[in-house]
């Protein structure tokens, strides 16, 4: 959003004064990340996480197309290909960890991004767009993240592929002709390796595709804040430039030293050891599982174990488990509360942190737990609750509670007191 208070581009240098009458790059950069845009002052570090996933976003594609140039899509040397990059090649090994484990450094900061929204109400109106287009991200990253497990064609990238493409023989009538189809053949094999590596190499592209439509649609109503409530004045507001690039910049320094601590002294702490296994198909590994990041959505799946009527328990869980994203869609609408902070939602503030957040670590737990009880009930317990959460809990309590007063504006959040937004008419 453009502000009438907002700063001008106003280019000094000959120079820039003709590029900004031919291709006005400086200027759309000065008021999408510069001082022409206005930000609300009161953002906490939380409202760091969306620039700390455009900057793993960039990390993954850089040393994913570097690792691609050393990779081989073949099921007879594929694995060998990942161990060479790693031996053989000058920072291979470098390129190879900052890859594997940047992908988790990117869930990591995702699920943060996500939850913050959650929390502070992000997917309300006017920014359901905004909303509706990071849950296709999140979408687009797990099918990424999925067919990059694939490629080192260890013991868990094969067996992986056969557990999760084999959900789709799920579905009645075309379930089968579509696992064969997606597959290639009756297994994982070379069609099928082919056809995730280059799946892998694209889509990394499409969600790129996808994050300059998310900050679009972000620059029309303007950030969120912990409050919000809505921008009404100019103190309100400080330029993203130089305030909020020097609060990213801080960030990225915490960032980089997590980040570096686990690619230089902990590399594989989050691989599979079965994965450092080439790929045997006469060998089933005793406990498939997949990467740390879909454990939740994995035990959702888990915890249907028996048929209701005639429908197979295999698909409910398969249901159960897209569904468990889908429902994300609906926030906007499902949440009918006038008041977006939880902060200022007593009730809900309740059920957040003490029934969303617990049920969300038990099924990270239980997701890589052993498919065997007490880890199933317990899977079952809180995939219920999950969705009762969001499908009962949410749209009731939005209903019935008694949220607190609101602060008149941003400001008068920050210092107590806003004399200036009191003489502006309400937006």
């Amino acid at each position: 959003m453009s502000f009438p208070w907002a700063k001008e581009y106003t280019p000094s240098h000959p120079f820039m004064k003709w590029m900004d009458e031919r291709l006005p790059v400086p200027r759309l950069v000065y008021n999408a990340v510069g001082g022409g845009y206005e930000v609300p002052r009161n953002l906490n570090y939380f409202w760091n996480f969306g620039f700390l996933a455009g900057l793993c976003l960039v990390l993954q594609i850089v040393t994913g197309i570097v690792m691609a140039m050393h990779y081989a899509a073949n099921t007879e040397v594929a694995f060998d290909t990942i161990e060479h990059t790693v031996r053989d090649v000058n920072w291979g090994w470098l390129m190879r960890y900052a890859h594997a484990n940047g992908a988790s450094a990117f869930f990591v900061v995702i699920y943060v991004h996500i939850f913050r929204g959650f929390y502070f109400g992000s997917y309300k109106a006017p920014r359901e767009m905004v909303w509706l287009l990071g849950v296709v991200i999140f979408l687009l990253m797990m099918a990424t993240a999925f067919m990059g497990y694939v490629l080192p064609w260890g013991q868990m990238s094969f067996w992986g592929a056969k557990v999760i493409t084999g959900l789709f023989s799920a579905i009645p009538l075309v379930g089968e002709p579509l696992q064969q189809w997606l597959l290639g053949g009756f297994a994982p094999d070379n069609a099928a390796l082919n056809r995730f590596f280059s799946l892998h190499y694209l889509l990394p592209f499409v969600i790129v595709g996808v994050v300059i439509l998310h900050i679009w649609a972000l620059h029309i109503p303007g950030s969120s804040n912990p409050t919000g409530v809505e921008v009404k004045s100019e103190s309100d507001t400080v330029p993203f430039y130089p305030y909020y690039v020097a609060k990213d910049g801080w960030a990225i320094g915490v960032f980089a030293i997590l980040y570096c601590a686990m690619v230089f002294f902990a590399p594989n702490y989050l691989g599979h050891p079965d994965n450092y296994i080439p790929a045997n198909p006469m060998s089933t590994p005793a406990h498939i599982v997949p990467e740390w990041y879909f454990w939740p959505f994995y035990a959702i799946l888990r915890a249907f174990t028996q048929d209701f009527f005639f429908i197979p328990a295999k698909l409910m869980g398969v249901l159960a488990m897209f569904g468990a994203i889908l429902v994300w869609f609906f926030l906007p609408w499902l949440d009918k509360s006038p008041i977006r902070s939880s902060s200022y939602r007593p009730l809900y503030k309740k059920f957040f942190w003490f029934g969303l957040i617990p049920t969300m670590a038990v099924l990270f737990y239980c997701g890589g737990a052993a498919a065997e009880e007490p880890y199933v009930m317990i899977s079952q317990i809180a995939a219920l609750y999950y969705f009762a959460h969001f499908l009962i809990i949410l749209p009731i309590v939005s209903a019935i509670e008694k949220p607190k007063p609101l602060p008149f504006s941003i400001t008068e959040a920050v210092l107590g007191k806003d004399e200036d937004a009191k003489l502006e008419p309400s937006t």
